[in-house]
């Protein structure tokens, strides 16, 4: 099945789910982690996809990001989660900002599964933008956007191309 397929089957299943999908911990399992795997990572590889990635920044201790996406013993994506029927918000923003300080990750996703926004360092270099860069909704898909997504993945990921505006 290609990219497309997987992401347009999970999308199909959304709606039957989203009652069920009570905790952040069901959302992952459901939602986030086939997504993840769409793109061609591992989630059961640790050397790959770490769950709870320590992102302590400063003095504060026990910080953790949802997920983190490792190529070649590096950060590429950051990942945090949310529940289902979580609005995504500024404060969700800030937290993923500060891991995105501490790795050399240029790519962060703020999801609930349904909603995804992509951020990156276009503005200022290690310094998380402020608005995505791209945004996808899992219940309005959008076959150009499915095309930016899938610069992503773990075959052909390719920061530049992805950046590249």
């Amino acid at each position: 099945m290609s990219f497309d397929e997987k992401i347009s089957a999970l999308a199909e299943k959304i709606p039957s789910l989203i009652n069920h999908l009570e905790t952040e911990e069901a959302t992952k399992n459901a939602l986030i982690m086939p997504f993840i795997a769409a793109l061609g990572y591992d989630v059961f590889n640790p050397k790959e996809v770490v769950p709870e990635f320590v992102a302590d920044h400063g003095t504060k201790k026990g910080e953790k990001v949802d997920y983190a996406i490792i190529q070649e013993n590096e950060v590429i994506i950051l990942i945090e989660c949310k529940q289902a029927k979580y609005n995504l918000c500024d404060a969700n923003m800030s937290q993923l900002f500060r891991y995105f300080t501490v790795t050399k990750s240029r790519i962060a996703i703020l999801t609930n599964g349904i909603n995804y926004l992509f951020f990156s360092d276009l503005e200022a270099p290690n310094k998380m933008d402020s608005r995505p860069f791209l945004e996808l909704d899992m219940l309005n898909l959008r076959k150009n956007l499915l095309a930016e997504v899938k610069k992503l993945g773990k075959e052909k990921f390719d920061l530049d191309r992805m950046l590249r505006q």
